[in-house]
């Protein structure tokens, strides 16, 4: 999987482009905690427009930064879910987990 990391004033944008699995988990975190120890990030949006598939240990990953974020008086909002993602959020029952948004634009908006 490959990150990629963009700034919006106050706002961090994390693109992930392929699956995210067990392999990726470490390198996702290590991405996060970067931006969680900048004091002048309030949110974090996940742009998984380009995310084909994520595993059992991505969703633990997504689950542990969505409590880290709101431990942090941040929030977490994903971008561009595909219906197979969409659908794994679903079946696992996860999707009212996150603030969800079908376009980038619309989740980096949904700050202001």
């Amino acid at each position: 999987m490959r990150l990629d990391v963009q700034k919006y004033n106050q706002i961090a944008v994390l693109g992930l482009q392929g699956e995210f699995t067990r392999e990726a988990v470490k390198a996702f975190e290590d991405a996060i905690s970067s931006l969680l120890a900048e004091s002048e990030i309030t949110g974090i949006v996940l742009d998984m427009s380009k995310t084909v598939f994520f595993d059992s240990a991505a969703l633990e990953a997504l689950l542990e930064l969505n409590d880290r974020c709101r431990d942090r008086l941040r929030q977490l909002k994903l971008a561009g879910l595909d219906d197979i993602c969409r659908k794994i959020l679903e079946i696992t029952r996860l999707l009212g987990q996150f603030d969800t948004y079908d376009e980038l634009s619309e989740a980096v908006k949904s700050f202001a």
